[in-house]
């Protein structure tokens, strides 16, 4: 199959348009073309619009034909934030967290991350590839055609570069897009503990300066949280990994507030990512700027919190995003019809709030708003295909994926109606 495709007889063709993030009310406006017809040619799509304009008279020769009729038609979805690369599980967290332990109080015990960490220490590389190129296949079976991914699960030189490696192989291998982000400060190791300075001062200067030149990571990011880093140590290393040639975005305001988001505003940070606790003046602040709030809402789930106030945050002109948090303890899931259901059901976000969140609005939170996220002239031909004829369907079939086909650069890389993942063009 070649990468020249037209798709046609949509019965919305709902196309996100847009080369930016879109704030406050423009989140509702989803640009729908009725009975709509997009053509892709050599990956990139070249014409949008109703299907008896663009294509009368056109000439198909050479390009894969689908008719989708009595369907949907959609950008593919963007997660910016995920955990996908890790060795090891943590399903016995899971179980204390039932019995009522806290996530800080498993982590202050050696589990949590640190749990991780170890896991992740003892895999070899080809380990890390093989999960997470089984996770990308999961991931788009529900539509996500780009994903963020994180290194974190090292906290010392070896195995930060192992895990961004294995993410640089994945990337090769596989249809989906990774975009890799350095999370060196995600946990104070414990010969660290009362020394975090000197331990982000070992990461700037023995291993980000080989991130940059292999070019392993594009975005710099820190766990600013009570106990772990500070507002101070999360400054500091911010501003280093700035001046190195980093993009920001950090963890912030998850479990306690104390000032992620402002610290976001302050360093012009391209997002700040959970904000459950987040200041009403940071979340103004961040809108009046233009920093992303990308909220997490499967973590509130599985560690059974409050969830970020999504709608305060869009009534205040912010540009939210959506993602899965995907990790191995606080949210072991890659489920994008969940993320959907908690966003709707659980923070008060409408239906085209939640798909702008999930497409353009996710692009610009890994600053890829420009080439994906949208069904425009000139970015990719990342696209899915519903099984039903409107957009309203994804929260209405709650918790299921009604994704049936995606698209990656005007290839179909799966296919529900075919086996799905396994028949298709995956690992």
């Amino acid at each position: 199959m070649n990468n020249n495709l037209i798709i046609k007889n949509a019965s919305q063709l709902v196309t996100c348009s847009g080369f930016r993030a879109k704030q406050g009310k423009e989140m509702s406006d989803l640009h729908i073309v009725e009975n709509g017809a997009l053509i892709i040619e050599d990956g990139l799509i070249k014409s949008v619009g109703e299907s008896s304009l663009i294509l009368d008279n056109l000439d198909t020769t050479g390009f894969d034909v689908i008719d989708a009729g009595g369907k949907a038609v959609l950008p593919g979805f963007v997660d910016p934030h995920t955990h996908f690369v890790f060795g090891g599980y943590r399903e016995e967290e899971f179980s204390w967290r039932l019995r009522g332990d806290s996530y800080m109080d498993i982590m202050n015990r050696g589990g949590g991350i640190l749990s991780t960490v170890r896991a992740t220490k003892a895999a070899a590389k080809e380990s890390l590839v093989s999960t997470g190129l089984a996770r990308l296949d999961s991931m788009a079976s529900f539509g996500v055609t780009t994903v963020e991914g994180k290194s974190g699960y090292g906290l010392d030189h070896d195995t930060e570069i192992k895990q961004l490696e294995a993410m640089k192989e994945i990337d090769e291998k596989h249809p989906l897009d990774v975009v890799k982000t350095f999370l060196g400060p995600h946990a104070v190791p414990g010969e660290y503990k009362g020394k975090e300075e000197i331990f982000i001062d070992y990461l700037i200067n023995d291993v980000m300066p080989e991130v940059l030149e292999r070019d392993l990571a594009e975005f710099s990011d820190i766990f600013c949280e009570e106990n772990v880093f500070s507002i101070e140590h999360s400054r500091y290393f911010l501003n280093r990994a700035k001046d190195m040639g980093f993009k920001l975005k950090f963890h912030a305001d998850e479990i306690v507030q104390i000032g992620g988001a402002e610290l976001a505003v302050e360093l012009g940070a391209l997002s700040a990512d959970h904000l459950l606790q987040a200041s009403d003046m940071g979340i103004r602040s961040m809108a009046k700027v233009g920093v992303i709030p990308t909220l997490l809402p499967g973590t509130a789930f599985g560690l059974k919190g409050s969830y970020a106030r999504a709608r305060y945050m869009i009534d205040n002109n912010c540009a939210v995003a959506l993602a899965t948090d995907m990790n191995p303890g606080s949210c072991f899931t890659e489920s994008i019809p969940l993320i959907i259901a908690l966003a709707a059901l659980h923070m008060n976000m409408t239906t085209e709030e939640i798909i702008t969140s999930l497409t353009i609005n996710s692009a610009a939170a890994i600053d890829r708003a420009d080439i994906i996220g949208s069904i425009d002239v000139g970015k990719k031909g990342d696209i899915i295909i519903l099984e039903f004829p409107s957009y309203q369907y994804l929260p209405y079939h709650i918790g299921v994926s009604i994704v049936e086909r995606v698209i990656k650069g005007g290839k179909v890389i799966y296919d529900k109606r075919k086996g799905g993942i396994s028949n298709c063009l995956l690992t």
